[in-house]
Protein backbone atom coordinates (compact mmCIF):
# COMPACT_ATOMS: atom_id res chain seq x y z
CA UNK A 1 0.00 0.00 0.00
CA UNK A 2 1.71 3.50 -1.50
CA UNK A 3 1.43 6.54 0.90
CA UNK A 4 -1.44 7.72 -0.97
CA UNK A 5 -3.88 4.78 -0.76
CA UNK A 6 -2.86 5.07 3.29
CA UNK A 7 -3.61 8.78 4.12
CA UNK A 8 -6.90 7.66 1.68
CA UNK A 9 -7.58 5.09 4.01
CA UNK A 10 -8.28 7.47 6.32
CA UNK A 11 -11.28 8.80 4.68
CA UNK A 12 -12.86 5.39 4.78
CA UNK A 13 -15.47 4.97 8.06
CA UNK A 14 -14.51 2.58 11.26
CA UNK A 15 -17.24 -0.06 11.52
CA UNK A 16 -16.61 -0.51 15.55
CA UNK A 17 -18.85 -3.79 15.64
CA UNK A 18 -16.19 -5.92 13.47
CA UNK A 19 -12.23 -6.36 13.92
CA UNK A 20 -10.01 -6.69 17.01
CA UNK A 21 -11.13 -3.98 19.28
CA UNK A 22 -8.06 -2.39 20.44
CA UNK A 23 -7.15 -2.19 16.64
CA UNK A 24 -10.17 -0.38 15.38
CA UNK A 25 -10.75 1.61 18.94
CA UNK A 26 -7.48 3.49 18.49
CA UNK A 27 -7.08 4.42 14.61
CA UNK A 28 -11.33 5.69 15.94
CA UNK A 29 -10.25 7.76 19.19
CA UNK A 30 -7.22 9.31 17.87
CA UNK A 31 -8.74 11.20 15.14
CA UNK A 32 -11.43 12.37 17.84
CA UNK A 33 -9.35 13.14 20.60
CA UNK A 34 -6.89 15.43 18.13
CA UNK A 35 -10.12 17.55 16.85
CA UNK A 36 -11.36 18.11 20.18
CA UNK A 37 -7.55 19.56 20.79
CA UNK A 38 -8.27 21.54 17.79
CA UNK A 39 -11.62 22.86 18.89
CA UNK A 40 -10.02 23.63 22.03
CA UNK A 41 -7.74 25.57 20.31
CA UNK A 42 -10.35 28.12 19.09
CA UNK A 43 -10.53 28.99 22.52
CA UNK A 44 -7.04 28.92 23.38
CA UNK A 45 -6.07 31.19 20.76
CA UNK A 46 -7.77 34.03 21.51
CA UNK A 47 -6.88 33.46 25.14
CA UNK A 48 -2.80 33.54 24.20
CA UNK A 49 -3.68 36.28 21.45
CA UNK A 50 -5.47 38.63 23.81
CA UNK A 51 -3.28 37.63 26.36
CA UNK A 52 -0.13 38.54 24.60
CA UNK A 53 -1.85 41.94 23.17
CA UNK A 54 -4.51 43.14 24.99
CA UNK A 55 -4.76 44.62 28.28
CA UNK A 56 -4.99 42.43 31.85
CA UNK A 57 -8.72 43.54 32.16
CA UNK A 58 -9.41 42.60 28.64
CA UNK A 59 -7.92 39.54 29.61
CA UNK A 60 -9.68 39.19 32.23
CA UNK A 61 -12.75 39.88 30.96
CA UNK A 62 -12.58 36.96 28.36
CA UNK A 63 -11.10 34.75 31.00
CA UNK A 64 -14.62 35.24 32.89
CA UNK A 65 -16.93 35.20 30.15
CA UNK A 66 -15.12 31.95 28.77
CA UNK A 67 -17.13 29.84 31.22
CA UNK A 68 -20.40 31.72 30.75
CA UNK A 69 -19.48 30.72 27.04
CA UNK A 70 -19.03 27.10 27.33
CA UNK A 71 -22.04 26.63 29.37
CA UNK A 72 -24.35 27.64 26.39
CA UNK A 73 -22.19 26.21 23.80
CA UNK A 74 -21.55 22.79 25.47
CA UNK A 75 -25.16 22.25 25.96
CA UNK A 76 -25.19 21.68 21.80
CA UNK A 77 -22.15 19.51 21.86
CA UNK A 78 -23.93 16.98 24.77
CA UNK A 79 -27.42 17.14 23.00
CA UNK A 80 -26.18 16.25 19.62
CA UNK A 81 -23.96 13.33 20.82
CA UNK A 82 -27.04 11.86 22.89
CA UNK A 83 -28.95 12.49 19.41
CA UNK A 84 -26.16 10.67 17.49
CA UNK A 85 -26.23 7.44 20.03
CA UNK A 86 -29.58 6.51 18.24
CA UNK A 87 -28.12 7.16 14.70
CA UNK A 88 -25.19 5.00 16.11
CA UNK A 89 -27.87 2.07 16.54
CA UNK A 90 -29.41 1.79 13.57
CA UNK A 91 -25.94 2.02 11.84
CA UNK A 92 -24.86 -1.20 13.91
CA UNK A 93 -28.42 -2.56 13.55
CA UNK A 94 -27.84 -1.47 9.62
CA UNK A 95 -31.12 0.10 9.19
CA UNK A 96 -29.81 2.83 6.87
CA UNK A 97 -33.57 4.46 6.58
CA UNK A 98 -33.48 4.49 10.20
CA UNK A 99 -30.04 6.31 10.32
CA UNK A 100 -31.65 8.91 7.66
CA UNK A 101 -34.84 9.32 9.64
CA UNK A 102 -32.32 10.20 12.75
CA UNK A 103 -30.40 12.73 10.78
CA UNK A 104 -33.59 14.81 9.13
CA UNK A 105 -34.87 14.74 12.88
CA UNK A 106 -31.65 16.36 14.12
CA UNK A 107 -31.62 19.01 11.93
CA UNK A 108 -35.04 19.93 12.57
CA UNK A 109 -34.76 19.82 16.41
CA UNK A 110 -31.04 21.69 15.95
CA UNK A 111 -32.81 24.18 14.44
CA UNK A 112 -35.39 24.48 16.68
CA UNK A 113 -33.38 24.53 19.53
CA UNK A 114 -30.84 26.71 18.45
CA UNK A 115 -33.18 29.91 17.91
CA UNK A 116 -34.33 29.35 21.51
CA UNK A 117 -30.70 29.12 22.83
CA UNK A 118 -29.89 32.56 21.30
CA UNK A 119 -32.51 34.31 22.59
CA UNK A 120 -32.64 33.41 25.65
CA UNK A 121 -28.34 33.20 26.10
CA UNK A 122 -28.13 37.30 24.65
CA UNK A 123 -31.10 38.15 26.82
CA UNK A 124 -29.04 36.78 30.14
CA UNK A 125 -25.66 38.28 29.49
CA UNK A 126 -25.94 40.24 32.00
CA UNK A 127 -27.47 38.12 34.82
CA UNK A 128 -24.63 35.67 33.76
CA UNK A 129 -22.29 38.22 34.34
CA UNK A 130 -23.76 39.18 37.53
CA UNK A 131 -23.61 35.94 39.20
CA UNK A 132 -20.19 36.56 39.00
CA UNK A 133 -19.88 39.93 40.39
CA UNK A 134 -18.92 41.32 37.12
CA UNK A 135 -21.33 44.66 36.83
CA UNK A 136 -21.11 48.28 35.50
CA UNK A 137 -19.17 50.35 37.37
CA UNK A 138 -18.87 54.13 37.07
CA UNK A 139 -16.46 54.27 40.33
CA UNK A 140 -14.08 51.48 39.44
CA UNK A 141 -12.70 51.53 35.80
CA UNK A 142 -11.07 48.30 36.16
CA UNK A 143 -14.36 46.32 37.44
CA UNK A 144 -16.22 48.68 34.48
CA UNK A 145 -13.43 47.66 31.30
CA UNK A 146 -13.15 43.71 32.58
CA UNK A 147 -17.36 44.65 32.06
CA UNK A 148 -17.42 45.87 28.84
CA UNK A 149 -15.07 43.37 27.27
CA UNK A 150 -16.99 40.10 28.66
CA UNK A 151 -20.15 41.22 27.75
CA UNK A 152 -18.69 42.60 24.10
CA UNK A 153 -17.44 38.85 23.59
CA UNK A 154 -20.55 36.90 24.81
CA UNK A 155 -22.91 38.69 22.78
CA UNK A 156 -21.02 38.22 19.61
CA UNK A 157 -20.83 34.45 20.37
CA UNK A 158 -24.45 34.07 21.52
CA UNK A 159 -25.47 36.22 18.20
CA UNK A 160 -23.82 34.46 15.62
CA UNK A 161 -21.52 31.47 17.39
CA UNK A 162 -24.29 29.70 18.95
CA UNK A 163 -25.61 28.73 14.93
CA UNK A 164 -22.15 27.12 14.24
CA UNK A 165 -21.56 25.68 16.89
CA UNK A 166 -24.74 23.50 17.20
CA UNK A 167 -24.57 22.73 13.33
CA UNK A 168 -20.36 22.01 13.32
CA UNK A 169 -21.13 19.57 16.36
CA UNK A 170 -24.27 17.81 14.63
CA UNK A 171 -22.52 16.63 11.63
CA UNK A 172 -19.39 15.94 13.79
CA UNK A 173 -21.38 13.72 16.00
CA UNK A 174 -23.44 12.16 12.72
CA UNK A 175 -20.19 11.62 10.80
CA UNK A 176 -18.87 9.80 14.13
CA UNK A 177 -22.23 8.00 14.19
CA UNK A 178 -20.83 6.40 11.12
CA UNK A 179 -17.63 5.10 11.63
CA UNK A 180 -15.55 8.28 10.17
CA UNK A 181 -13.57 10.39 12.80
CA UNK A 182 -10.90 11.54 10.37
CA UNK A 183 -12.78 13.86 8.03
CA UNK A 184 -14.25 16.26 11.24
CA UNK A 185 -10.73 16.59 12.67
CA UNK A 186 -9.27 17.53 9.20
CA UNK A 187 -12.00 20.15 8.77
CA UNK A 188 -11.35 21.31 11.90
CA UNK A 189 -7.67 21.73 11.31
CA UNK A 190 -8.28 23.85 8.46
CA UNK A 191 -10.63 26.04 10.58
CA UNK A 192 -7.89 26.62 13.39
CA UNK A 193 -5.66 28.05 10.98
CA UNK A 194 -8.19 30.03 9.66
CA UNK A 195 -8.89 31.34 13.31
CA UNK A 196 -5.05 31.91 14.17
CA UNK A 197 -4.86 34.73 11.10
CA UNK A 198 -8.02 36.25 11.85
CA UNK A 199 -7.53 36.47 15.48
CA UNK A 200 -3.88 38.14 14.42
CA UNK A 201 -5.68 40.08 11.50
CA UNK A 202 -8.70 41.86 14.08
CA UNK A 203 -6.64 42.30 16.72
CA UNK A 204 -3.33 43.63 15.83
CA UNK A 205 -3.57 45.34 12.38
CA UNK A 206 -7.39 46.07 12.54
CA UNK A 207 -7.36 46.40 16.39
CA UNK A 208 -11.00 45.43 16.77
CA UNK A 209 -10.10 43.77 20.71
CA UNK A 210 -11.74 41.32 21.98
CA UNK A 211 -14.95 41.73 19.57
CA UNK A 212 -12.09 40.52 16.65
CA UNK A 213 -11.16 37.53 18.58
CA UNK A 214 -15.03 36.34 18.84
CA UNK A 215 -15.46 37.38 15.07
CA UNK A 216 -12.48 35.26 14.10
CA UNK A 217 -14.00 32.38 16.45
CA UNK A 218 -17.41 32.29 15.15
CA UNK A 219 -16.65 32.88 11.15
CA UNK A 220 -13.77 29.85 10.87
CA UNK A 221 -16.82 27.59 13.20
CA UNK A 222 -18.96 28.55 10.50
CA UNK A 223 -16.73 27.33 7.59
CA UNK A 224 -15.81 24.19 9.37
CA UNK A 225 -19.43 23.16 10.19
CA UNK A 226 -20.72 23.98 6.21
CA UNK A 227 -17.61 21.67 4.87
CA UNK A 228 -18.33 18.90 6.73
CA UNK A 229 -21.78 19.19 5.58
CA UNK A 230 -20.90 19.11 2.23
CA UNK A 231 -18.30 16.39 2.36
CA UNK A 232 -20.98 14.45 4.06
CA UNK A 233 -23.45 15.13 1.76
CA UNK A 234 -21.11 14.44 -1.60
CA UNK A 235 -19.55 11.31 0.43
CA UNK A 236 -22.08 9.67 1.86
CA UNK A 237 -25.46 8.74 -0.12
CA UNK A 238 -26.59 6.88 2.35
CA UNK A 239 -27.10 10.33 4.48
CA UNK A 240 -29.21 12.13 1.71
CA UNK A 241 -32.66 12.09 2.95
CA UNK A 242 -35.41 11.29 1.00
CA UNK A 243 -38.78 12.85 1.05
CA UNK A 244 -40.01 9.68 3.18
CA UNK A 245 -37.77 10.38 5.93
CA UNK A 246 -39.07 13.35 6.40
CA UNK A 247 -42.32 11.92 7.66
CA UNK A 248 -42.65 13.43 11.46
CA UNK A 249 -42.71 10.11 13.67
CA UNK A 250 -43.73 11.65 17.26
CA UNK A 251 -42.43 8.88 19.27
CA UNK A 252 -39.13 8.77 17.20
CA UNK A 253 -38.97 12.94 18.08
CA UNK A 254 -39.18 12.31 21.92
CA UNK A 255 -36.94 9.49 21.06
CA UNK A 256 -34.38 11.66 20.61
CA UNK A 257 -35.03 14.79 22.97
CA UNK A 258 -34.88 11.91 26.18
CA UNK A 259 -31.36 11.29 24.59
CA UNK A 260 -30.40 14.50 23.89
CA UNK A 261 -31.33 16.41 26.55
CA UNK A 262 -30.06 15.15 29.30
CA UNK A 263 -27.16 14.95 27.96
CA UNK A 264 -26.70 18.59 26.72
CA UNK A 265 -27.45 19.35 30.25
CA UNK A 266 -25.18 17.19 31.65
CA UNK A 267 -22.32 19.14 29.81
CA UNK A 268 -24.07 22.49 30.89
CA UNK A 269 -23.99 21.02 34.06
CA UNK A 270 -20.52 20.76 34.13
CA UNK A 271 -19.68 24.24 33.07
CA UNK A 272 -22.43 25.36 35.72
CA UNK A 273 -19.70 24.18 37.96
CA UNK A 274 -16.95 25.85 36.46
CA UNK A 275 -19.28 29.44 36.62
CA UNK A 276 -19.84 28.54 40.27
CA UNK A 277 -15.88 27.96 40.95
CA UNK A 278 -15.01 30.77 38.92
CA UNK A 279 -17.69 33.25 40.88
CA UNK A 280 -15.64 31.65 44.04
CA UNK A 281 -12.31 32.90 42.83
CA UNK A 282 -13.20 36.88 41.74
CA UNK A 283 -13.57 38.15 45.41
CA UNK A 284 -10.02 37.20 45.85
CA UNK A 285 -9.05 40.02 43.88
CA UNK A 286 -11.60 42.56 45.17
CA UNK A 287 -10.11 44.70 48.70
CA UNK A 288 -11.97 44.96 51.45
CA UNK A 289 -12.80 48.59 50.13
CA UNK A 290 -15.00 46.96 47.28
CA UNK A 291 -12.08 47.88 44.56
CA UNK A 292 -10.45 45.73 42.73
CA UNK A 293 -6.80 44.83 42.82
CA UNK A 294 -4.95 45.67 39.50
CA UNK A 295 -3.87 42.86 37.26
CA UNK A 296 -6.75 40.61 38.86
CA UNK A 297 -3.49 37.93 40.05
CA UNK A 298 -6.34 35.62 41.16
CA UNK A 299 -8.58 35.70 37.99
CA UNK A 300 -5.13 35.78 36.37
CA UNK A 301 -3.99 32.47 37.58
CA UNK A 302 -7.12 30.56 37.81
CA UNK A 303 -8.06 31.56 34.59
CA UNK A 304 -4.43 30.47 32.64
CA UNK A 305 -4.41 27.04 34.83
CA UNK A 306 -8.32 26.26 33.66
CA UNK A 307 -7.14 27.01 30.45
CA UNK A 308 -4.61 24.37 30.51
CA UNK A 309 -6.43 22.07 32.38
CA UNK A 310 -9.04 22.21 29.46
CA UNK A 311 -6.64 21.58 26.87
CA UNK A 312 -5.52 18.29 29.27
CA UNK A 313 -9.28 17.30 29.70
CA UNK A 314 -10.20 17.34 25.95
CA UNK A 315 -8.02 14.48 25.57
CA UNK A 316 -9.87 11.98 28.30
CA UNK A 317 -12.95 13.43 26.73
CA UNK A 318 -12.43 12.61 23.73
CA UNK A 319 -11.72 8.39 24.70
CA UNK A 320 -15.34 9.30 26.19
CA UNK A 321 -17.34 10.33 22.83
CA UNK A 322 -14.85 7.14 20.69
CA UNK A 323 -16.72 4.98 23.35
CA UNK A 324 -20.28 6.48 23.06
CA UNK A 325 -19.86 5.60 19.45
CA UNK A 326 -18.42 2.33 19.99
CA UNK A 327 -21.43 1.31 22.81
CA UNK A 328 -24.14 2.43 20.51
CA UNK A 329 -22.71 0.56 17.45
CA UNK A 330 -21.90 -2.17 19.29
CA UNK A 331 -25.51 -2.48 21.06
CA UNK A 332 -27.22 -1.87 18.13
CA UNK A 333 -25.70 -5.03 16.01
CA UNK A 334 -26.46 -7.15 19.97
CA UNK A 335 -22.51 -7.63 20.27
CA UNK A 336 -23.15 -8.14 24.06
CA UNK A 337 -19.47 -9.57 24.12
CA UNK A 338 -17.64 -6.99 22.31
CA UNK A 339 -18.70 -4.54 24.58
CA UNK A 340 -17.69 -6.09 27.41
CA UNK A 341 -14.14 -6.41 25.61
CA UNK A 342 -13.92 -2.63 24.51
CA UNK A 343 -15.79 -1.67 27.91
CA UNK A 344 -12.57 -3.01 29.20
CA UNK A 345 -9.86 -1.56 26.76
CA UNK A 346 -11.76 1.35 26.99
CA UNK A 347 -11.15 2.15 30.74
CA UNK A 348 -7.50 1.17 30.77
CA UNK A 349 -6.63 3.42 28.10
CA UNK A 350 -8.61 6.43 30.09
CA UNK A 351 -6.93 5.66 33.09
CA UNK A 352 -2.91 5.08 30.99
CA UNK A 353 -4.50 9.10 29.46
CA UNK A 354 -5.22 10.09 32.69
CA UNK A 355 -1.44 9.49 34.11
CA UNK A 356 0.08 10.69 31.37
CA UNK A 357 -1.71 13.97 31.30
CA UNK A 358 -1.22 13.96 34.91
CA UNK A 359 2.48 14.00 34.25
CA UNK A 360 2.55 16.73 31.32
CA UNK A 361 0.57 18.91 33.78
CA UNK A 362 2.85 19.07 36.78
CA UNK A 363 5.79 19.74 34.44
CA UNK A 364 4.25 22.65 32.90
CA UNK A 365 4.19 24.10 36.21
CA UNK A 366 7.87 24.03 36.47
CA UNK A 367 8.47 28.21 36.09
CA UNK A 368 5.57 28.72 35.26
CA UNK A 369 5.82 27.13 31.60
CA UNK A 370 2.21 27.11 31.08
CA UNK A 371 1.58 30.79 31.80
CA UNK A 372 3.97 32.28 29.37
CA UNK A 373 1.84 29.98 26.45
CA UNK A 374 -1.00 32.45 27.54
CA UNK A 375 0.16 35.20 29.01
CA UNK A 376 2.95 37.92 27.95
CA UNK A 377 5.53 38.26 30.77
CA UNK A 378 4.91 41.58 32.14
CA UNK A 379 1.77 39.74 32.74
CA UNK A 380 2.93 37.05 35.06
CA UNK A 381 3.44 37.71 38.48
CA UNK A 382 3.97 36.01 41.87
CA UNK A 383 0.51 35.90 42.44
CA UNK A 384 -0.77 34.49 39.32
CA UNK A 385 1.37 31.92 39.61
CA UNK A 386 0.28 31.08 43.16
CA UNK A 387 -3.16 30.87 42.32
CA UNK A 388 -2.50 29.14 39.17
CA UNK A 389 0.28 26.64 40.28
CA UNK A 390 -2.14 26.19 43.37
CA UNK A 391 -5.36 25.17 41.29
CA UNK A 392 -3.08 22.45 39.34
CA UNK A 393 -1.32 20.54 42.21
CA UNK A 394 -4.61 19.98 43.70
CA UNK A 395 -6.44 18.98 40.31
CA UNK A 396 -4.09 17.14 38.37
CA UNK A 397 -3.21 14.44 40.64
CA UNK A 398 -6.91 13.40 40.53
CA UNK A 399 -7.65 13.14 36.67
CA UNK A 400 -8.36 9.27 37.26
CA UNK A 401 -11.62 10.11 38.89
CA UNK A 402 -12.15 12.57 35.83
CA UNK A 403 -11.50 10.06 33.35
CA UNK A 404 -14.26 7.73 35.28
CA UNK A 405 -16.53 10.78 34.88
CA UNK A 406 -16.04 10.72 31.13
CA UNK A 407 -15.95 6.88 30.40
CA UNK A 408 -19.06 6.08 32.43
CA UNK A 409 -21.07 8.91 31.30
CA UNK A 410 -20.53 8.11 27.32
CA UNK A 411 -20.71 4.71 28.45
CA UNK A 412 -24.22 4.74 29.78
CA UNK A 413 -25.61 6.80 27.21
CA UNK A 414 -24.40 4.34 24.79
CA UNK A 415 -26.29 1.92 26.75
CA UNK A 416 -30.04 4.01 26.25
CA UNK A 417 -29.44 5.17 29.75
CA UNK A 418 -29.62 8.76 29.89
CA UNK A 419 -30.90 9.50 32.89
CA UNK A 420 -27.93 8.80 34.53
CA UNK A 421 -25.16 11.08 32.76
CA UNK A 422 -27.86 13.74 34.36
CA UNK A 423 -27.91 12.41 37.78
CA UNK A 424 -24.13 12.55 37.67
CA UNK A 425 -24.17 16.08 37.16
CA UNK A 426 -26.60 17.42 39.27
CA UNK A 427 -24.58 15.58 42.10
CA UNK A 428 -21.54 17.43 40.72
CA UNK A 429 -23.31 21.00 41.12
CA UNK A 430 -24.36 20.39 43.93
CA UNK A 431 -21.22 19.28 46.02
CA UNK A 432 -19.40 22.69 44.08
CA UNK A 433 -22.15 24.60 44.78
CA UNK A 434 -21.83 23.45 48.62
CA UNK A 435 -18.11 23.39 48.63
CA UNK A 436 -17.40 26.35 47.31
CA UNK A 437 -20.57 28.77 48.85
CA UNK A 438 -19.48 27.96 52.54
CA UNK A 439 -16.28 26.32 52.73
CA UNK A 440 -13.80 28.62 52.11
CA UNK A 441 -15.75 31.68 54.05
CA UNK A 442 -15.67 28.52 57.28
CA UNK A 443 -12.07 28.25 56.48
CA UNK A 444 -11.04 31.88 56.18
CA UNK A 445 -13.63 32.89 59.46
CA UNK A 446 -14.94 35.43 57.71
CA UNK A 447 -16.05 36.95 54.38
CA UNK A 448 -13.37 36.38 51.02
CA UNK A 449 -11.51 39.03 50.02
CA UNK A 450 -7.95 39.75 48.92
CA UNK A 451 -6.66 39.35 52.12
CA UNK A 452 -8.36 35.93 52.45
CA UNK A 453 -5.65 32.98 53.14
CA UNK A 454 -4.40 30.75 50.54
CA UNK A 455 -5.96 28.21 52.57
CA UNK A 456 -9.06 29.25 51.73
CA UNK A 457 -8.58 29.53 47.97
CA UNK A 458 -7.01 26.07 47.80
CA UNK A 459 -10.44 25.17 49.46
CA UNK A 460 -12.28 26.78 46.51
CA UNK A 461 -9.46 23.80 43.94
CA UNK A 462 -10.94 21.17 46.07
CA UNK A 463 -14.31 21.17 44.39
CA UNK A 464 -13.04 19.91 41.20
CA UNK A 465 -11.76 16.66 42.74
CA UNK A 466 -14.54 15.70 45.05
CA UNK A 467 -17.29 16.47 42.80
CA UNK A 468 -15.08 13.97 40.22
CA UNK A 469 -15.18 10.99 42.51
CA UNK A 470 -18.87 11.73 43.59
CA UNK A 471 -20.23 12.13 39.84
CA UNK A 472 -17.63 9.28 38.22
CA UNK A 473 -19.21 6.97 41.29
CA UNK A 474 -22.94 7.89 39.40
CA UNK A 475 -22.35 6.60 36.06
CA UNK A 476 -19.42 4.37 36.05
CA UNK A 477 -21.29 1.94 38.97
CA UNK A 478 -24.29 1.00 37.17
CA UNK A 479 -22.49 1.14 33.67
CA UNK A 480 -20.34 -1.53 35.04
CA UNK A 481 -24.06 -3.51 36.47
CA UNK A 482 -25.48 -2.97 32.99
CA UNK A 483 -22.53 -3.98 31.29
CA UNK A 484 -21.27 -7.46 33.41
CA UNK A 485 -24.46 -8.47 35.17
CA UNK A 486 -27.94 -7.51 32.92
CA UNK A 487 -26.99 -6.45 29.42
CA UNK A 488 -27.95 -9.37 27.24
CA UNK A 489 -30.81 -10.19 29.13
CA UNK A 490 -33.33 -7.78 28.41
CA UNK A 491 -35.98 -9.01 25.94
CA UNK A 492 -35.55 -6.07 23.59
CA UNK A 493 -32.79 -3.67 23.56
CA UNK A 494 -33.51 0.26 24.69
CA UNK A 495 -31.92 2.10 22.22
CA UNK A 496 -33.97 0.30 19.54
CA UNK A 497 -36.82 1.98 18.03
CA UNK A 498 -39.29 0.63 15.61
CA UNK A 499 -40.47 3.18 12.84
CA UNK A 500 -43.21 3.50 10.52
Amino acid sequence: MNVFQRFKKLFDPVDLTQGRILKVMIPFFIPIMLSMIFQQLYSLTDSIIVGQNLSSNEIAGVSDAIPMIFLVLTFTNGLTAGFSTLLSDAVGAGDEKRMRQSFFIQIVLSAILTVILTIVAYFLIDFMLSVLKITPSETDSNMQAIYESARTYMAILFIYGIFSQMFYNLITAVLRGIGDSFLPFLFLVLSTILNVFLDLLFIIPLKLGVAGSAYATVISQFLSAFGAFLYAFLRYPKLRIHKEDMAFDGKYIAKHLWFGLPLGFQYSILYIGVVVMQAAIIPFDIMPNGMTIPNNPAQMGYGVSNKLSGVLMNFLNAVGMGMLTYISQNKGANKIDRIKKGFIAGYGLMMLLAAFLMTIGLLLTINGAYQHIFLASDKITDGSLLYGNTYLYIALPFYFFLGTIYMGRNTIQGLGKPLFPLLGGISELITRVVICAFLPSVINEGPINSEATITAYQMVCWADPITWFFSGAIVIIPSIIIIFKKLGKEEKPVAKLETK
